[in-house]
């Protein structure tokens, strides 16, 4: 990267990109627990040029990291590719970056081009796999060779973080800003059948124009969360950002049966506060709890006025809904200390009651880009274990992978990506779920980095 792009902490350490689409076998040390014969992919921002104007790690070329296990024989491989959207065919083609973005203007010659870029995330639902970002329809992609690929069409827009129910086997998402608008407070609520039909496509007005990154699903009830980092047109046009913390706008949650129509939402309030993902949400009777990473200030977006963005640290949060009460008020209790993200459980008790869930922290520094520990929460008995790695070493989301379909909650393994500073490598950690900071299961290692990146899944053979 350019000199002027050389301090950006998106794209310095292990958050700068990598410039090459490799194949490699692994060096397996341990053993590969039976039961994982599959593929965990992860997804995240790899911008193939240098970017234009300034870079937000949001905006960078998806690229999929594929690790395809084999237990039976021990062995493991690596594969790496750019997601082929439109996007990526036209810089490609180019030999340069076009799109813009957070601000940036993009190249006149690419307005006609979809600009998604399918950095986020990567699910499987109703055998197909999907890299998605939000703003974007899924982007379908050959789960073998990462490279054949397309847009789906699921009628607009979509999101980064679809539920996928574990009861019905529906997909549940939303789409912010809806419509062929940008920066709007329309947003879209949509279920895909088991099948991968889409049969449910709603669309309702928020209380205001809120960059709604994540949402909750329980196993009734589904809730939006408007939260004060805003979108404002008018803002933008003015030259200030498109996207900021706003907290005199409020905080809202969204909360309505499944089943029924988006006319009948109601909303509940509380302080600004704002949360990029939830670890789960269920339901207890007439109340709802949602366990999630609650920040009191939105992290690595500026303020309103255009002042750069405030220092933030998201902890462990419970959110309290009673259906029952008179009052629209949201309560909240904070469940734990640490500063922490990416929070992920068992998801065969996604929406529903459950115990065990585990996410990335930070022990001992405060990068709010790169984590250093793995943690794990029982909610039961309150009880947290962590894992911390080595000096300037840092870990990306744990995957929870059960033991077996009939395996109790949280008997499994815990599959985390860590990068190593000494030698500037990458290893795939496999931990025994209930003993993150005992040995190793297995321990596959890359030749080289796998950049931070976003989120990823794993999808059995």
């Amino acid at each position: 990267m350019a000199d002027g792009q050389a301090i950006n902490p998106h794209l310095s350490g292990n958050l700068a990109p990598i410039l090459s689409e490799d194949d490699f076998d692994l060096v397996v040390e341990g053993r590969i627990p039976d039961n994982l014969h599959g593929a965990y992919y992860r997804n995240g921002p790899n911008p193939q040029f240098e970017p234009r104007g300034q870079y937000h790690a949001f905006i960078g070329d998806g690229m999929i990291h594929g690790f395809f296990l084999e237990p039976g024989a021990n062995t493991a491989r690596y594969r790496n590719r750019w997601v082929r959207t439109p996007r990526w065919q036209a810089e490609y083609a180019a030999g340069q970056s076009l799109f813009g973005g957070m601000g940036s203007p993009s190249d006149p010659s690419v307005a006609h081009i979809n600009p998604g870029g399918a950095n986020t995330n990567i699910v499987h639902h109703a055998g197909k796999l999907m890299a998605l970002q939000e703003q974007s329809e899924p982007f379908e992609l050959d789960p073998a060779g990462l490279e054949a690929g397309g847009f789906m069409n699921t009628g607009g827009k979509f999101t980064a973080h679809p539920k996928m129910d574990p009861q019905t086997g529906e997909m549940v998402w939303f789409a912010y800003s809806a419509g062929p608008q940008p920066l709007t407070n329309l947003i879209d609520y949509g279920v895909t059948d088991r099948t991968g039909k889409v049969t449910r496509r709603d669309r309702f007005e928020a209380p205001y124009a809120s960059m709604m990154h994540d949402f909750m699903v329980t196993q009734n009830y589904v809730l939006f969360p408007i939260l004060p980092l805003s979108m404002d047109m008018g803002r933008a046009m003015k030259g200030l950002p498109p996207i900021a913390w706003e907290p005199g706008k409020g905080a809202f949650v969204g909360v309505m049966k499944r089943n029924a129509s988006v006319d009948t939402i109601r909303w509940f309030e509380m302080d600004p506060n704002y949360v990029f993902h939830p670890m789960n949400a269920w339901e207890d009777g007439n109340t709802i709890h949602c366990e999630l990473m609650q920040y009191d200030v939105a992290p690595l977006f500026p303020m309103a006025d255009g002042s750069p963005p405030r220092h933030a640290e998201a902890f462990l949060t419970r959110w309290t809904i009673d259906m029952g009460a008179p009052t629209n008020v949201v309560k909240r209790e904070k469940l734990d200390d640490l500063y922490s993200e990416f929070p992920r459980l068992d998801e065969r008790f996604a929406g529903l009651p459950y115990r065990h869930g585990w996410y990335v922290a930070n022990v001992g520094h405060r990068n709010p880009l790169i984590f250093n520990s793995i943690a794990h929460i029982d909610h039961l008995t309150g009880k947290r274990a962590v894992m911390t790695v080595g000096a300037g070493d840092s870990v990306g989301e744990p995957i929870f992978v059960p033991r077996s379909a009939a395996a109790s909650e949280g008997d499994g393994h815990l599959i985390v990506l860590a990068h190593r500073a000494a030698t500037n490598q990458s290893e795939l950690l496999i931990l025994n779920a209930q003993d993150i900071a005992g040995k190793p299961e297995a321990v596959l290692k890359l030749p080289r980095r796998v950049p931070a990146g976003f989120h990823g899944n794993w999808v059995a053979a």
